[in-house]
């Protein structure tokens, strides 16, 4: 059987209908995808999909439609306009496709952005996909963690704490924290991306790294330790390097990926470096995940002028994962 990649259908009021359409099209010739999802909302939106009963069937199918394992979706879905009563079919296809992909029926999961306050209404406990689809994978009895990469242009960027306010992140870092994500992105870049030395670097929290505690003492006492722990693991480790120098072409050629001490430390070059095209990846799963770096743009949804290309970029790193993941 050929193994495809999942696509989950996120918001179906958003505009994951025509992004992925709009994707399909750009990669009908490659980077086969098979969509969970309901097949006459998808049509409805302007969609050539073709039903299937399973993923050995899809791949015949996929130069000529989106095969789409059909699941109905509880309510009409009207672009623009969330409607809570469809929020459990969205939770039940992340569930599906991570139970497919775990028993070995496909490569990796896409997922298409979701609406997380139309989740919260139904009682959805976590703050987004990446520690859902970590709890998921426990759930199935995996060791699973949630690390956050965003890729664009040739950038590499991991947050280590994530979203949370910037006044907690002094207390919320942690040198175990740096260094279990550190060797994380570390074996990724070996499994995932084919580089068998992966050069890490790790910036400071503070400005200029503190300059010697003249700014803080965190970059001393918090992340200096994780630096020495992660070389004396083997790893190429440098740093804690000023987040004001660190993204620079030069800076960016000395190394594979760069861990990063807070949200918008890491998302904001990685976002000014490819808007488009960005994407979220998110390691320690067992099983490839990407999605494409933006939200549900509901005001978007129907009008047919949403970008597609951090999709289409998410589906190509997929395939690309997969590929290095023999």
């Amino acid at each position: 059987m050929t193994k495809m990649l999942l696509l989950t259908p996120g918001e179906p009021a958003s505009i994951a209908p025509e992004i992925t359409m709009m994707a399909w099209t750009a990669l009908r010739g490659g980077t086969p995808f098979c969509l969970i999802g309901d097949a006459d909302n998808f049509a409805s939106r302007g969609g050539v999909c073709q039903r299937v009963n399973n993923l050995s069937d899809a791949a015949a199918v996929f130069s000529n439609a989106v095969p789409v394992l059909h699941r109905p979706l509880p309510q009409p879905s009207v672009a623009g306009q969330l409607n809570f009563k469809n929020s459990p079919w969205v939770i039940a296809a992340i569930e599906e496709a991570v139970a497919l992909c775990l028993a070995g029926e496909a490569s990796g999961i896409v997922t298409n952005p979701i609406q997380k306050e139309a989740l919260y209404e139904v009682g959805f406990k976590f703050q987004g996909h990446t520690d859902f689809l970590a709890a998921l994978a426990k759930r199935h009895g995996y060791d699973a963690y949630d690390v956050m990469m965003l890729v664009g242009a040739d950038l590499r960027a991991v947050p280590v704490t994530v979203h949370i306010p910037l006044s907690e992140v002094p207390k919320a870092l942690t040198t175990e924290a740096i260094i279990t994500q550190g060797k994380i992105v570390a074996a990724a870049l070996q499994k995932y991306f084919g580089i068998a030395a992966p050069r890490l670097a790790i910036t400071g929290l503070n400005p200029h790294a503190g300059e010697n505690g003249a700014m803080g003492h965190e970059d001393q006492t918090i992340v200096a330790p994780a630096i020495t722990a992660l070389r004396a693991a083997g790893l190429a480790v440098q740093g804690p390097l000023p987040a004001d120098t660190a993204f620079h072409p030069e800076a960016r050629a000395s190394y594979d990926a760069i861990l990063c001490m807070y949200h918008d430390q890491a998302l904001i070059p990685a976002k000014t470096l490819d808007f488009h095209g960005g994407v979220n990846v998110t390691l320690g799963l067992p099983f490839i995940r990407t999605s494409p770096d933006h939200g549900t743009a509901l005001g978007l949804a129907g009008t047919g002028k949403a970008n597609p290309s951090s999709l289409i970029a998410a589906l190509k790193l997929a395939a690309s994962m997969a590929a290095h993941n023999v």
